[in-house]
């Protein structure tokens, strides 16, 4: 099972480093699948815009909802999040070297969300990259049954690893 997670500090960085690195792979010819994210800063001064984009290609898709500028809590769009797991996973179907998840977030806590996809990209020895934060790492160690890598929140590293296991998938295809 090849799983790994990476965490950064700032508000966006792991968003920014997967975006980076799903770059990269197109330029070893790696076909990644899954999803980055891509935040848009408004001009109202409300929270950002959260598009996420499928690998490799897109399209983008609209995950939060504009709830005003004073709401508080979950801004997702579940609807939208689900049209995005199926690209992918019509994606993973058709053939991939890895996947990228932007986030193991609150719907896989959950069960829900990218979950599935994960569990099938694993079970078909496709490496599979995750992006985390603190409140939702004891779900994804729960899910990963504590097998997951974690790798140092830099392009290099992520890229150390994941383009070796992609190209041994690739290899055997």
């Amino acid at each position: 099972m090849k799983i790994a997670y990476t965490m950064a500090a700032g508000r966006g960085d792991t968003d920014l480093l997967l975006h980076g690195l799903s770059r990269r792979l197109l330029q070893h010819g790696i076909r990644a699948t899954g999803v980055v994210q891509i935040n848009a800063e408004r001009d109202d001064a409300g929270p950002c815009d959260m598009d996420v984009q499928v690998l490799p290609d897109g399209p983008a898709i609209r995950i939060s909802q504009s709830l005003g500028r004073e709401a508080r809590g979950c801004r997702l769009d579940p609807a939208a999040l689900e049209r995005a797991v199926g690209l992918v996973e019509a994606r993973l179907a058709e053939g991939a070297d890895c996947l990228i998840v932007n986030k193991f977030g609150k719907h896989e806590a959950e069960g829900r969300g990218f979950r599935t996809a994960i569990a099938e990209a694993l079970s078909a020895d496709i490496p599979v990259l995750v992006g985390l934060n603190r409140l939702n790492a004891e779900a994804f160690v729960q899910f990963s049954g504590g097998l997951a890598v974690e790798l140092a929140p830099n392009l290099e590293d992520l890229a150390n690893w994941i383009v070796p296991a992609a190209r041994v998938k690739a290899t055997a295809a």
